[in-house]
Parts: structure tokens; C-alpha cells; sequence
């Protein structure tokens, strides 16, 4: 699990161009760091309140953070005492953290105010790959929200490029696991932290608003940067 995560990191770095941030998750070779938001708490008003994102980001993702450099700090430690069994009972912190981390810092990007564009999907390449897949933009939001919503418990929602079958797919993830079988483009986090004090729990209701709010921009250049050859 602990390759699959630093697999996780790489592979998402190196498939998002230069500025997309997959968040601070790769920022340094020490320890990871809470990515800052591109735009401030209050900025994704109406759809997401200024009470989530603020305990979302500073809250939640800081603790996913905090707890992957303290999984990865005794990893090294048992690694360096030649233990197995403690690196092996490790391995689950460092896979929920560490996919706590990834999840979240693109999910930051993944996300824009209206004034700035949010919600707005221009004609290229993406636009013309999710028509060729649904049929319309309408049709891969209804999919992606009746999937997502299903999610048991905790979890993701994810756009995601599979560079061998050249195609977009839907997957969903459960708890902070990362998406690995494809490159993430578009994550939405449908754990109750993520809409439960504005929405309650109509997870639906959740999933209809936050479209208003993504950086299809984004999404645009994550895909640009996996289909290049």
C-alpha cells in the first residue's frame, strides 16, 4: 500500500502541467505541506459555504497532512530497524493520509467561483470526449451524480483518463482511497465534512449545486497534460 500511494504521487505529478497543483503533495522532498487555496474561503458562496471551506481545508486536509508525516516518519523508523511487522501495520495510515492528501489538493483546483468562470465548459477537446462518451455534458453529469451519490459511507467521485483504452471513465472511490487505474481530472469529495452543515444529508442536492462551482478550466488542462503523448 505504501508503493501504491508514492505510485499515487507520482503519477499525478507528473501528469498535471506546470501550475496545476496535485496541492503541496509533491511541493517538497521533506515533509508535506497544506497547499493554500487559489481563492479565499468565502469565494465559492452560495454553493459552498464559507463555514465548510474553512474547516474543510484548514481542518480536515491539515489532518490528513499532519498524519501522513507522522506515518511516513515511523515508516522510515521501522524501515531503518529492519521491522517488518510495524512497516506492514504502517501501511494502512499512509494509504488513507496519503490519499487524503492527493484527493484533496486536486479537489481544490477542481474548483473555481462563478465570477471566476465556474461551471463554464468551453468547446476543445474535453467538451468533445465527453460528447463522444455520454452523448451530452447533461447526460455525464446525471451518470456521475447518480454513481457518486451511491457511494456508501464515505468516499469520491472521479472523471478519470485510462491512457491505454484512450477514454474517459467514472469511477468511484471508497473512504480517502486514491483514484490509481486512472489519471485523475475531476474528483468531488462526498464525505459529510465535504456538504453535510450546508446540505445536511441530501448528498443529491450536494452534487446538482457544486457543478455551479467547477474549474472545467482545470479539468480541461489535466486532461491536455494526460493525452500528451
Amino acid at each position: 500500500m505504501l508503493r501504491l500511494v508514492s505510485t499515487a504521487l507520482a503519477h499525478s505529478a507528473s501528469r498535471a502541467p506546470a501550475g496545476l497543483a496535485v496541492g503541496g503533495v509533491a511541493a517538497s522532498r521533506g515533509k508535506h505541506t497544506l497547499p493554500d487555496l487559489p481563492y479565499d474561503y468565502d469565494a465559492l458562496e452560495p454553493v459552498i459555504n464559507t463555514e465548510i471551506m474553512r474547516l474543510h481545508h484548514s481542518k480536515h486536509h491539515q489532518t490528513y497532512v499532519n498524519a501522513l508525516n507522522a506515518a511516513e516518519e515511523k515508516m522510515e523508523e521501522a524501515k531503518l530497524r529492519n521491522d517488518l511487522p510495524s512497516m506492514i501495520s504502517l501501511q494502512n495510515l499512509v494509504k488513507f493520509n496519503g490519499g487524503g492528501h492527493i484527493n484533496h489538493a486536486i479537489f481544490w483546483t477542481n474548483l473555481t467561483p462563478i465570477k471566476a468562470g465556474g461551471g463554464e465548459l468551453g468547446d476543445g477537446a474535453l467538451l468533445t470526449a465527453i460528447n463522444n462518451k455520454w452523448g451530452t455534458v447533461d447526460n455525464f453529469i446525471k451518470e456521475f451524480n447518480a454513481k457518486t451519490a451511491a457511494v456508501q459511507g464515505s468516499g469520491w467521485g472521479w472523471l478519470g483518463y485510462q491512457p491505454q483504452e484512450q477514454t474517459l471513465s467514472i469511477i468511484t472511490k471508497p473512504n480517502q482511497d486514491p483514484l490509481t487505474e486512472a489519471i485523475p481530472l475531476l474528483g468531488v469529495d462526498v464525505w459529510e465534512h465535504a456538504y453535510y452543515l450546508q446540505y445536511k444529508n441530501v448528498r443529491p442536492d450536494y452534487l446538482k449545486e457544486i457543478w455551479k462551482v467547477v474549474n472545467w478550466k482545470n479539468v480541461e488542462d489535466r486532461y491536455a497534460a494526460a493525452t500528451k503523448v
